[in-house]
């Protein structure tokens, strides 16, 4: 187990890394623009205790654009891609640990890169935990698989 721990504050759009009682980096992220829940198909950003179970892009580029997260491209932050909702640069895909999140990972709940960088740091995703493509690539280099990670409303 990592004594590293993950907190993704939604009222702040903030996600913390701490360690033990110190917190060792804060990131601008951007979650679900409909709001909080648990429900498939709700496109909202679940609460409680999750662990990262899966993590993918190590050896990709920033800004490698994902599908069923398989590299298939790379994203040109020139190009209008503004009604896409990319997934972009790293991957960590999350797992529920309580009965209310059990389902987040057959909803494919990740935190992730995005080509929606202007939107970083108000609620404006489909239910992921967006990052800009620079933070987590650094994210993802900073916790490895197993990792706790906490989303709470306040």
């Amino acid at each position: 187990m990592s004594s590293i721990e993950l907190r993704v504050t939604i009222s702040r759009q903030t996600v913390e890394v701490w360690k033990g009682s110190l917190l060792l980096q804060s990131y601008p992220v951007s979650t679900s623009k409909f709001g909080i829940g648990n429900e498939e198909g709700s496109f909202r950003t679940p609460l409680g205790r999750f662990e990262i179970c899966e993590k993918y892009g190590e050896d990709q580029a920033l800004h490698t654009i994902f599908k069923a997260r398989k590299p298939i491209g790379k994203w040109n932050p020139d190009e209008d891609t503004k009604g896409a909702d990319l997934i972009l640069s790293r991957i960590l895909r999350l797992n529920g640990l309580e009965e209310k999140n059990a389902n987040s990972f057959q909803r494919y709940i990740y935190i992730h890169g995005t080509n929606h960088e202007d939107k970083i740091g108000s609620a404006a995703s489909n239910g992921c935990v967006r990052m800009t493509n620079r933070d987590i690539g650094e994210l993802y280099d900073l916790v490895p698989l197993w990792t706790p990670v906490l989303i709470s409303a306040s």
